[in-house]
Formats: C-alpha cells, sequence, structure tokens
C-alpha cells in the first residue's frame, strides 16, 4: 500500500525502512531535510514539505505523522486537516495523551477525515525486531490500514485494535508505567548488589539472569550489555527523564481509584535522579538533630 510518513527520527526513519523492505510505496518528509536525504539514497520516495506530502499521495491517502507529543502534534495535525479530503487518513503513531487522542479524533471527524492512534514500542530496534503495536480508532479503518500494520509488527503478529479513539494510546501509556516500575526494580535490586560486600560482579550477575531465570527480559538484555561495556556505569550520570507516559498512569490509575504503588514511585525516583542535593532531605535531617540530637553532615 501507499504510505506518507511525516517525521524521521529514532523510530520514525526505520518504521519508513521496514515498510520498504516490505514493498510499500513509502513517501517521506521531515522538517529538516537531511532525513529524507538519506532516505531518498536508501531508494525511498521523499519530499520536504507537508504540502508535497499531501500532494504525492493518492487519494484517499494515509498519513502516519512520528513526531514529539503535545503542541507539535496538535499543530502538524491542523496543518494536514487544512490539506486533506474527506476519506484520508492521519495516523498518530507517537506518544500522546491519550485524551489528546480523542480529541484528534473528533476533529478530523469534523472534516471527513479518519484519525486512528498507534501506540509504538520497540524503540532504536524497531527495524530489527519490528514494533509493538497497540491501535486505537475505527475498526473499518483499521482493516485498511492493517497491510501497513503487519509489516511494522514482529513476525506480522504483534498488533492488537485495542478499540475506540485513544485506546490505543491509553494501552500504550499503561505499557510505559509498567516498564517505569520494572526497571526502577532492576535498578534497585543492581544498587544492593553493588553495595555489598561481595564485590560482585555485575555485568555477570545481569548476564546469567538473562537465561532461565524468571526476571529475563529485554530489559535484562539492554542492562547486560551496557554493564558488559561499562561494568560500574562510571560513564553514566545518575539523571533519569521521564517523557510524560509515567505521570499520565499515575493520573489514571487517580482516576480509576487502583492503588499503583510501584509505578507511582518509580516516577517519583525519576523526579530524585534529578536533584543534586534534596531539600527534603535537609529537611529530615535537621528535624532529627531537633528531637534526637543526631548528628548531622555540614558543607
Amino acid at each position: 500500500m501507499q504510505i506518507g510518513l511525516f517525521g524521521l527520527g529514532r523510530m520514525g526513519a526505520n518504521m519508513a525502512r521496514r515498510w520498504h523492505r516490505d514493498g510499500h510505496d513509502v513517501i517521506v518528509c521531515n522538517r529538516s531535510p537531511k532525513p529524507v536525504d538519506e532516505l531518498k539514497a536508501e531508494g525511498l520516495r521523499g519530499v520536504y514539505t507537508v504540502e508535497e506530502l499531501v500532494a504525492a499521495l493518492t487519494p484517499p491517502r494515509a498519513i502516519w505523522i512520528m513526531i514529539p507529543a503535545g503542541p507539535t502534534t496538535d499543530a502538524m495535525i491542523q496543518r494536514l486537516l487544512d490539506l486533506l479530503e474527506p476519506g484520508d487518513t492521519i495516523v498518530d503513531g507517537g506518544n500522546s495523551n491519550w485524551r489528546d487522542s480523542k480529541r484528534h479524533y473528533v476533529e478530523c471527524k469534523a472534516k471527513g477525515v479518519h484519525f486512528m492512534d498507534q501506540g509504538t514500542s520497540g524503540g532504536i530496534w524497531g527495524l530489527q525486531n519490528g514494533y509493538c503495536l497497540m491501535i486505537g480508532g475505527d475498526e473499518a479503518v483499521f482493516k485498511q490500514l492493517e497491510p501497513a500494520f503487519k509489516s511494522l509488527a514482529p513476525d506480522g503478529k504483534h498488533y492488537l485494535h485495542c478499540g475506540a479513539a485513544g485506546a490505543g494510546h491509553f494501552v500504550k501509556m499503561v505499557h510505559n508505567g509498567v516498564e517505569y516500575g520494572m526497571m526502577q526494580a532492576f535498578a534497585e535490586g543492581f544498587e544492593i548488589m553493588e553495595k555489598s560486600e561481595f564485590n560482585l560482579k555485575l555485568d555477570q550477575v545481569a548476564e546469567v539472569w538473562r537465561k532461565g531465570s524468571v526476571v529475563r527480559s529485554w530489559l535484562l538484555d539492554l542492562l547486560a550489555e551496557a554493564l558488559k561495556d561499562d561494568p560500574k556505569l562510571e560513564r553514566v550520570r545518575g539523571y533519569v527523564e521521564d517523557s510524560g507516559e509515567g505521570r499520565w498512569t499515575v493520573q489514571a490509575a487517580i482516576d480509576e481509584d487502583v492503588p499503583a504503588p510501584v509505578i507511582t514511585l518509580s516516577l517519583f525516583q525519576r523526579f530524585a535522579s534529578r536533584q543534586e542535593e534534596s531539600f527534603a532531605a535537609k529537611i529530615t535531617a535537621v528535624m532529627r538533630k531537633g528531637f534526637g540530637g543526631h548528628a548531622i553532615k555540614t558543607n
């Protein structure tokens, strides 16, 4: 099938390559020209403006956008709606908030344009391993686009139409919240071992856990590779960003009255990682000194 794609970042470019490899007619576009030039050199078709992208596609068009969530996605959808025709489809494959995706569906429908939200997991390894896809939107549109979803998914199987508009990004949001908890558990466990009296070779521990252990996972595979290269992680600063999905998952848990302490605390630990020194810890220290005479450390 013919596919338009705007956004050639860490995931978008490899999605285009995977589609091209599977025989789809892919036309790519990006804000900066270099990624377009690179893919054109690999045999894909490329253009340099959104207007050119829309004009190059044969109606009914299907355009994927792989760009940052929030205002950037909002602006791109509005720009596309000024150019597309009834029967065309926009697929948001980024990490948009599911509530935004429900709004985008309504905005698109008012113009006769279809909208699908595609939660996409697989990161920079998607070209090699495929992408796990969680998709929301109308069933009929999902069926029309299924060849494209199939080409992105591992073995052409691991994709799911989750339900109505917003469902795909909702499931991807929770997926990322679970990921936060898993990563934090590994982080705490390895710090306990690093602090122990046994002078453990953590790269070897990670490696032995990878096979047969009940905690084996792709995250552990990635950790094992990182520790093999830098066993003490001396080249890494312990500063951890979050891209929003963890916060949204915690808010969803609050909205649904679901206790989610692991995901919530893993999010807060990311906040703690960004503090050079915790003011809250200073408060605790002076209170302990006040009531119990406990020593405090001074700068």
